[in-house]
């Protein structure tokens, strides 16, 4: 009998081997040293294998941790402040932004990676202007992390719609250097499980120039450019009005387009450019609730797959979707596709399973490690409550009916167990390498001093939610 860390028994598993959601029944995995080693029943895995930790989860499905392709978990500190507004990012989320501290930028990363991990995120694609903190926060809590650090040369202030933003060349290197320290510093540290990416935040942010010198850099290490493309009309003025030509083009010209970008958001994208961009060989996230909400958009993730091209799903910033649950933005995906095409048929439900796993982990450059449940793997998993209301009854024939449930019913209070590296992370909704209840409350002492910060500048703007306070509104 074979002495290892860890198997893992339930009466199903869904592994995303093959083109479908490789489905198993009453199976054991067996992990040794962080790896998943072995399938097999339940008998011959009690004859062949002892494990230091047996878990027997008998009213459960075993799943791959969920991937969240794009995250701003910092913007979590001024989560709800920027919804039901025109010019979101400059009216809406500026004024606060403007007015936060890195201290309370950090707060807000602690609620975010909580929250995710209790919802089944097990990796974190997170993006913002200083990622040490997170990138500890990460290593601590026992998570995987896909970080990129936000690199703008764009002056840090509010610009009027149709005003042109100001580049500052000095920043723009500074803030590149701060990405390559963050990189020699943090990647594939903590046992593996951080990768640092480099972060432009968008074409119309950085000049021509230094874009080629990230790509230049981030191809020497090896890694991946993580960068908002073509993500709203702001974006196709600012580049139209600069280089005569739209963000796909220049990006196109500038010989910008291949499997080193992971491209975000791609809103303005037509059908054409999107095509282009999947065939490149780049990789695109999604972030179905938080553009729905803040622009009132589908992003072409559909056309994007049917090229060929690999999409994950992301939460992308509180402000604007509120949370940071994959499973929300599943069915989103899911709802959003089908009233967009006006066919029930689109998008269906395993397939947006797959965006949260195997295809999210492809996308972001991950799936050598994560993404399914496969012998030489990382055993990155979750187990969710089938006893839970939302996911009852369980059928298994004449068809199985836990993907559907799990992907419109479910909230995220199912996920009863998260494991990372084969260590598990959170157990019946409690986090067990942090104090949460620290990060619970260290939060509840910002907003009060960022709101009055903020106030000054949110009212001479006087955009809608100023409006709405006025008229007692909210």
């Amino acid at each position: 009998m074979k002495k290892v860390d860890m198997t893992v028994k339930a009466p199903h598993f869904y592994t995303m081997e093959g083109e479908g959601v490789g489905y198993k029944a009453e199976t054991a995995m067996v992990v040794d040293g962080g790896k998943i080693i072995d399938f097999l029943d339940w008998e011959t895995c009690e004859e062949l294998y002892q494990a230091e930790e047996a878990l027997r989860l008998s009213h459960h499905v075993i799943l791959p941790g969920f991937i969240d392709g794009h995250m701003h978990t910092a913007c979590n500190v001024m989560r709800g402040l920027a919804q039901d507004t025109n010019n979101w990012m400059m009216y809406g989320l500026q004024p606060f932004d403007n007015a936060v501290t890195n201290a309370e930028r950090d707060a807000g990363s602690e609620v975010a990676i909580i929250e995710a991990i209790k919802a089944g995120t097990t990796t974190l694609g997170d993006y913002d202007a200083e990622m040490n903190n997170v990138c500890r926060f990460i290593q601590k809590i026992g998570a995987r992390g896909n970080i990129a650090q936000t690199i703008r040369a764009a002056k840090r202030r509010v610009y009027k719609p149709g005003e042109l933003y100001e580049l500052d060349d000095a920043q723009g290197e500074q803030e590149l250097a701060r990405n390559v320290e963050l990189f020699d510093r943090w990647h594939r540290k903590g046992d593996g499980r951080i990768r640092i990416l480099f972060g432009p935040q968008g074409i119309d942010f950085v000049s021509p120039q230094l874009l080629l010198k990230v790509q230049k850099i981030a191809k020497e290490r090896g890694t991946k450019i993580h960068m908002h493309v073509q993500q709203g009309d702001r974006e196709t003025y600012q580049i139209e009005k600069r280089y005569g030509k739209r963000t796909t083009k220049f990006l196109d010209d500038l010989g910008y387009l291949d499997s080193s970008l992971i491209t975000v958001h791609l809103t303005e994208c037509d059908d054409e450019e999107t095509r282009l961009i999947a065939k490149s060989g780049a990789s695109m996230v999604v972030n179905p609730a938080s553009i729905g909400i803040i622009d009132g958009l589908v992003c072409p993730s559909t056309v994007f797959q049917e090229a060929g091209g690999s999409v994950a799903l992301g939460s992308d910033q509180a402000p604007g979707n509120n949370c940071h649950n994959i499973i929300h933005e599943m069915k989103n995906i899911c709802m959003f596709n089908k009233l967009k095409y006006h066919d029930p048929e689109k998008m269906p439900a395993w397939k947006a399973l797959r965006m949260a796993t195997i295809e999210g982990a492809k996308a972001i450059g991950v799936d050598d490690a994560v993404g399914s449940l496969e012998v030489g793997k990382q055993a990155d998993f979750i187990a969710v409550d089938l006893n839970f209301p939302s996911m009852l009854p369980v059928y298994t024939y004449p068809m199985r009916n836990i993907v559907p449930n799990l992907v419109y019913s479910a909230r995220g209070q199912e996920v009863a167990l998260s494991a990372v590296n084969g260590k598990v992370i959170m157990r019946d909704q409690k986090i067990l390498t942090i104090d949460e209840d620290v990060s619970l409350k260290r939060i509840q002492q910002y907003p009060e001093l960022i709101g009055n910060r903020a106030s000054k500048e949110f009212f001479e703007i006087h955009g809608t939610n100023a409006q709405f306070m006025e008229e007692d509104k909210l």
